[in-house]
Order: structure tokens, then C-alpha cells, then sequence
């Protein structure tokens, strides 16, 4: 295998069969395309992949994260992206980055073409993120995301964690 074979993805030969098809079990609108482009070519801290919303269509739903920072680069087409209940227009060149601050973000394609944009992030083997629109958190933990309603969680502070009995 050559370097170039090793490290260099060329995204347009690779077609849309071949890549990753996703929809949000809790969004019945979220349909979109991925490509892992960091698995490609061997890398283990960073995820980034390309993805494409079809026009109409949502990402994910609306999150947050308390473990891992994120981003995303607008290639081709239009959107919305919804930071709070703030919403804003993208298009090509535009990038968002979110750290680990509690900011629920949200990409929809309301244009008439494919949304296309690189979306990565941290790979950490825990992740604890927050779906306000539906009430539910999810753990990510042994590569699998766990989903709690936040009716049913039990809630410590730490001076009742750390409580001693006596």
C-alpha cells in the first residue's frame, strides 16, 4: 500500500452505495449519508466524516454534549442551524465549532440540494449527551448509546454521593 493509498481519501470516488446511511431513531425527518473519513485512514482520537442531508431533511436532533467537542464545515448547499432556539442560515465556507459548554445545536437542509459538510469530533470511549426535545440523555459507553428519560434519573449532589453514614 502507498502513503497515498494510506492517507489521502479522494471522497469522489467513492460512491453514495458506500457510504454509511443514517436516521436518528428518535427524528423520524433525520435521513442523511455518511462517510468516515478518519477510520479510512487509521485515525483513533479524531472523528471526521462527511455527510450529506438530503434537502428536507435533519441531521440528528437536537444535542448537546458534555464529553466531546464538535464541529462542522458547510462544502455545498443550505441549512439551518439552531444553537439555543437561535436559528441561523449556513452555507458553503461556513464552520460552527461547540465545545463542551451545554449549547444544543441542530443542522436541517432546508435548501433544494444536498447539504454537504465534514462533521468530526472528539473519540473518547464515554460520552454523556442531552436531547432536550425529547427528554432523554444518552451514555455512550462500549460503543453503544444508552438512553435514559430524564424523568427516571436519580439526581446527587455531591455532599449526597459523598454522604458518610454514621
Amino acid at each position: 500500500m502507498s502513503k497515498t493509498d494510506k492517507y489521502v481519501v479522494r471522497t469522489s470516488q467513492i460512491p453514495v452505495e458506500r457510504t454509511f446511511h443514517f436516521s436518528h431513531p428518535f427524528n423520524t425527518n433525520s435521513e442523511m449519508r455518511i462517510l468516515p473519513l478518519s477510520d479510512r485512514t487509521g485515525m483513533k482520537n479524531l472523528g471526521v466524516s462527511l455527510g450529506r442531508i438530503p434537502a428536507g431533511k435533519e441531521g440528528f436532533l437536537p444535542h448537546s454534549h458534555m464529553g466531546q467537542e464538535e464541529f462542522i464545515f458547510v462544502i455545498e448547499g443550505e441549512g439551518t442551524l439552531s444553537i439555543d432556539g437561535e436559528s441561523t442560515n449556513i452555507g458553503p465556507g461556513d464552520y460552527a465549532g461547540f465545545a463542551i459548554d451545554g449549547a444544543v445545536h441542530h443542522l436541517v437542509n432546508n435548501g433544494s440540494q444536498d447539504l454537504i459538510y465534514l462533521m468530526g469530533g472528539e473519540r473518547t470511549s464515554t460520552d454523556v449527551a442531552r436531547f432536550p426535545t425529547i427528554g432523554k440523555s444518552g451514555f455512550w459507553a462500549n460503543g453503544t448509546m444508552h438512553y435514559v428519560d430524564d424523568g427516571d434519573v436519580t439526581s446527587l449532589k455531591p455532599e449526597e454521593f459523598a454522604a458518610s453514614k454514621s
